[in-house]
C-alpha cells in the first residue's frame, strides 16, 4: 500500500473512532487528545499511525472499521505498515 492511500485509510479510522460513542473516549485519553483539537495531529503521519495502533489493538474494531468502510481485514494492517515506524524489523 502506498502511503497516500495508508493516510486515506486512518484518516476514515480517525473519522469512524471519533463517531463511535463506545470508543471515542477511549481513544481520546490514550492519546491524550481532545475533540477540539483532532484537527491539527490529523495531518501529521506519526499521529495517524497511532490512530491505526490503537484500532488494531482488538480485532473487533478492525472488522467493525473495515464492515463500515469496505475495506479489507487486512487493509488496517498493510495502512500501519506503510506509515512512519511501521516497517518490519530485522534483528538478524
Amino acid at each position: 500500500m502506498k502511503r497516500e492511500s495508508a493516510e486515506t485509510l486512518a484518516l476514515q479510522a480517525l473519522g469512524w473512532l471519533v463517531g463511535e460513542d463506545d470508543l471515542r473516549d477511549v481513544f481520546l485519553g490514550a492519546t491524550g487528545t481532545s475533540e477540539a483539537d483532532l484537527r491539527a495531529p490529523a495531518t501529521e503521519a506519526e499521529f495517524l499511525a497511532s490512530v491505526l495502533d490503537f484500532l488494531l489493538m482488538d480485532d473487533a474494531w478492525v472488522v467493525r472499521f473495515c464492515d463500515a468502510y469496505g475495506h479489507g481485514y487486512p487493509d488496517p494492517m498493510m495502512a500501519r505498515a506503510a506509515l512512519p515506524g511501521g516497517e518490519a524489523v530485522h534483528w538478524t
